[in-house]
């Protein structure tokens, strides 16, 4: 009977210690999986999970996101652990929008830089720690001339001058610098670089930004991606990013969408920014949107991206259905695979401005249905999403 025990403990012992031997291989693998699909193989740990769950959930769901969600809304600025999604919902958006340019000035004192990452930093460890998505635009005001991120008649051309060669390349590089010593600033609770998804340079089919169509030749724009990519990655030591490219809505076929693509190996997110054919003019047409949202998403799905709809809304509001008629609407009955949609930010002080329903406004009601929809996540869905599974 002793022999027995004890010949079933050393068998406990070994089927256990084989377990986990096989199961920390089997996560190694995946893991090594992941980090073949991303731009950076070096990738934080936060970082690979992050990308891996965000592809997981969008089989069967959307996070749901909000620009400048945190840092203000409709009549207030600043308040602590407050969003106007949460006022109306009672949550937090699962995805939290920011921006670089408020430090990225081409002429700008260092105490002002300086204070910008810090009250940012704040904002984003916070949505980092109670488990929620954090996505970076970048507004750049025009390291040539000028501090406008528009194209106006005094602005001037500065794609070619800030790539390899040009002439304010040094310059470049030193704005790029503020950047990585910001990625590196961000901690979480445990001391770890908190992963952000950055998607700079967006909207440049369009015209309006220095960067933009008419301001910019296809080969420099591709040139600009590159470099950026690889001196936060590989000079800078960035590893907690994961970089999103996303054009304007003018494209009507993959060829048209790939125009200024810098390639797969550059690319971790491929998404869409379109306003135009979700309401905001008057010629906006919900199948033309439907069908760009599912070029994206099948360029992702045939070449192992993320895809997500970086950008939309309805300024004001004026439809009360606007959430599930047309939005939820359209993405649901869509054959498409989308990790996030966003709408823009809610201003502190425009009568106008705004594209998350305020708790009270005549779309808050609809917006409630979004928000308990199966389909969509906010923050208080998330769980994990920053810790590497295995299914």
């Amino acid at each position: 009977m002793k022999h027995f025990k004890w010949t079933f403990l050393v068998f406990v012992l070994l089927t256990g210690g084989c377990f986990s031997f096989c199961c920390r291989d089997k996560m190694k693998i995946h893991e090594e999986s992941v980090r073949n699909k991303m731009v950076d193989k070096n990738a934080t740990i936060e970082t690979v999970a992050l990308y891996d769950n965000l592809d997981k959930l969008s089989n069967s769901h959307i996070l749901f996101g909000h620009q400048a969600a945190t840092e203000y809304g409709r009549g207030w600025y600043g308040d602590k652990d407050r969003s106007d999604v949460k006022d109306a919902t009672g949550s937090h958006p699962a995805v939290v929008g920011h921006d670089f340019q408020n430090f990225t000035y081409a002429v700008q004192e260092e105490t002002s830089i300086k204070e910008e990452q810090l009250r940012l930093a704040g904002l984003i460890s916070e949505q980092y720690n109670r488990g929620g998505v954090i996505t970076i635009a970048w507004h750049f005001p025009n390291p040539v001339a000028g501090d406008s991120f528009y194209w106006d008649d005094e602005s001037v051309p500065a794609v070619s001058e800030i790539i390899p060669g040009g002439a304010y390349h040094e310059r470049y590089k030193e704005i790029l610098g503020r950047v990585g010593d910001f990625a590196h600033l961000v901690k979480g609770a445990k001391g770890e670089a908190v992963p952000m998804i950055f998607r700079p340079y967006h909207e440049f089919d369009g015209s309006w930004f220095w960067w933009g169509a008419e301001h910019a030749s296809p080969a420099d724009f591709i040139q600009l991606w590159q470099f950026t990519v690889s001196y936060l990655r590989d000079s800078l030591h960035v590893h907690n990013f994961i970089y999103a490219f996303s054009p304007d809505c003018k494209y009507n076929t993959e060829e048209e969408y790939l125009e200024k693509y810098p390639g797969d190996e550059w690319v971790d997110l491929v998404g869409v920014d379109n306003y135009h054919d979700f309401g905001r003019d008057a010629d906006g047409s919900l199948d033309a949107g439907g069908k760009k949202l599912q070029i994206v998403s099948d360029y992702a799905e045939k070449h192992k991206k993320l895809a997500a709809f970086t950008e939309t809304g309805l300024e004001s509001i004026p439809d009360t259905t606007w959430w599930t008629n047309t939005l939820l609407k359209t993405l649901k009955e869509s054959n498409i695979k989308m990790t996030y949609v966003l709408v823009w930010r809610n201003d502190s002080q425009s009568e106008t401005h705004y594209y998350a329903s305020p708790a009270g406004h005549p779309s808050h009601a609809d917006f409630v249905e979004f928000y308990n929809d199966p389909y969509t996540l906010f923050s208080n869905d998330l769980s994990d999403i920053y810790i590497l599974k295995i299914e």
